[in-house]
């Protein structure tokens, strides 16, 4: 059962990706030769007829000049006369990529109905009403694209509920996912797809259940222990250890689950019992490339930095295949142990995959840190962006190059020009807004932000920036808590914005409520900025030795920051 087909139809609006193939790329939808032979030679006696040419020829050419509407309308209306699976597949991939669910639906079901043996046929519909939330509808399908996978049940049910994640009704997944693996009791994956439901369901007691079937019938297989460790943790984590412990030592050279148990170990605080099964993983396993990384990787984590090095050379030197994912750890590595010249030597060694512009970016940042600024901007400004949201990111990197070496003029115009060319982009839009800011120009700040929270009604930190600067200037007070009250409940637990909420209320003169909006912000998270408030506050108050603690301890680790020092200069000069 081919499920790389039903991913690409979810969620929905992602279905222009997923064109229904021809019947001679019947093979990739899990069909096979003889069923292609079968459809073309079970045609619909249709003669081609005038009118039916006209409506073809009318549907096409609605597709070609931009009208989806008209042609999914004469392509239904086509495959409702003929009985044509070809046309009502046509059909369905019109109203797919037009984002018609409800034709789609009616489309797919002829394509089933005209060519019943079509795997495409039936994995489109099933995606489809699944994606609708038609579980009961999708099931039949789902049953027989499962049943027709004779030599692949197995991946079938494994992939079984990544297709069905996104479905809000967990319960009614677990009950699907049961029935369709009741004909299949000695599958062990149909046992650990209805253990995974069980799980994502809340049915915690059949998920272990289920899970330790699944192990019954294939004992060594890991990806079942490690879940099954997983589920034990949630009661015990004393289980889950036992159960781990006695399960690499009766399989040795299972090295996924020796490392799910380290990281477990890790998480529980257990670094000593953490690093002995480290040292095991590395005695069975001295010549692999991908034990040799899992270790680096791991040993970060434990922050053993020279082991971590150690390993993650090996790797290299054993030939794992993505360098650039070891150069970038190695990087970091390098990077936090001051070894500036071998950290952006090893950024530079990260050629490919997702890592590649952070890594480019990281070697910009180290650049103008060592005051290159000038070679650090044109190595970000030569980086290739293949979508808007790289174009956003590169854009957004080099403007925060700017703004740490205080050129708050020239991160406004950067930005400027940013938004020439992505002037929806709600990432460039408020970094503009806090750019305009800082040089002045409040009125482009709020033209900015009224924009964004268009664009992003719930994008609670335009409301809570359009809401401070209205504070800081004293401008429409009022209108500046309503602003800052919706961020609160937008994202209730945000310490920037509750000392916003602070801030406005000093502002306004409730001394009290402001007060203790800024104890709990600062409670939260120390920032300096928000040591800047809380301490103005307090000394406003009176409370001048308070004050001062705070400011002091703010210093220490923050002792270049403006607003920080702007505000005990302006009350203690």
């Amino acid at each position: 059962m081919n499920f790389k087909i039903l991913g690409l139809l979810l969620p929905f609006g992602l279905v222009a990706c997923a064109q229904v193939p021809a019947k001679n790329d019947v093979d990739e939808l899990g069909g096979s030769a003889k069923q292609v032979e079968i459809n073309l030679n079970n045609l619909p006696k249709q003669e081609l007829t005038a009118p039916i040419l006209f409506d073809y020829l009318v549907g096409e050419v609605a597709l070609q000049r931009g009208y989806p509407e008209i042609a999914v309308k004469n392509y239904l209306k086509l495959a409702e006369k003929t009985h044509d699976h070809r046309i009502a597949q046509r059909a369905t991939e019109i109203a797919l990529n037009v984002r018609h669910p409800y034709a789609a639906e009616k489309a797919v079901s002829m394509w089933t109905k005209f060519d019943p043996e079509s795997g495409g046929a039936n994995q489109t519909a099933a995606a489809l009403l699944i994606n609708m939330g038609k579980l009961d509808e999708a099931r039949p399908y789902l049953e027989k694209l499962i049943a027709s996978e004779e030599t692949m049940v197995d991946n079938a049910f494994m992939q079984l509920n990544t297709l069905l994640s996104r479905h809000a009704d967990k319960t009614a997944v677990f009950k699907l996912v049961q029935h369709l693996a009741e004909p299949y009791p000695k599958i062990p994956e149909a046992r650990f797809a209805v253990s995974q439901s069980a799980w994502f369901a809340a049915q915690f007691d059949v998920a272990l259940s289920e899970m330790e079937k699944a192990l019954a019938l294939r004992p060594d297989w890991e990806a079942a222990a490690i879940y099954q460790g997983q589920i034990l943790r949630r009661n015990e984590y004393a289980d889950a250890a036992e159960f781990y412990q006695n399960f690499i030592r009766k399989y040795p050279k299972s090295n996924d689950t020796r490392v799910a148990f380290i990281r477990m170990l890790m998480e529980e605080n257990n670094f000593d019992q953490a690093r002995e099964q480290r040292k095991l993983l590395l005695k069975n396993n001295l010549s692999n490339a991908d034990v040799a990384l899992a270790v680096g990787l791991l040993s970060m984590d434990l922050n053993d930095l020279d082991v971590a090095e150690t390993n993650l050379k090996t790797a290299i030197d054993l030939g794992y295949k993505d360098t650039s994912l070891v150069y970038f750890h190695l990087a970091q590595i390098y990077e936090e142990s001051q070894r500036i010249e071998l950290a952006k030597d090893a950024y530079l060694n990260v050629t490919s995959g997702g890592r590649f512009l952070p890594a480019q970016i990281q070697y910009a940042v180290l650049l103008a840190r060592q005051g290159n600024l000038k070679d650090a901007r044109f190595h970000i400004q030569q980086l290739p962006a293949a979508s808007e949201l790289q174009a956003t990111h590169l854009i957004l990197a080099e403007a925060q190059l700017l703004r740490e070496s205080g050129e708050h003029q020239e991160v406004f115009d950067l930005l400027s020009r940013g938004l020439e060319k992505l002037p929806n982009s709600p990432e460039i839009l408020y970094d503009h807004a806090l750019a305009a800011d800082r040089v002045g120009k409040f009125e482009i700040l709020e033209q900015n932000l009224q924009k964004l929270i268009q664009l992003k009604p719930d994008h609670a930190h335009a409301y809570n920036a359009l809401g401070y600067s209205l504070a800081e200037r004293g401008e429409r007070l009022p209108e500046a808590l309503k602003l800052i009250k919706r961020a609160v409940e937008l994202s209730p637990g945000d310490a920037f914005i509750m000392d916003s909420l602070g801030w406005i209320y000093y502002r306004m003169g409730n001394i009290q409520d402001g007060l203790s909006y800024l104890n709990q912000a600062y409670a939260t998270r120390p920032d300096p900025e928000i040591a800047a408030h809380l301490g103005e506050v307090l000394w406003i108050q009176g409370a001048e030795s308070d004050a001062k603690r705070i400011w002091q301890s703010a210093l220490k680790n923050y002792p270049d920051n403006e607003v920080l020092l702007e505000t005990i200069e302006r009350l203690m000069p």
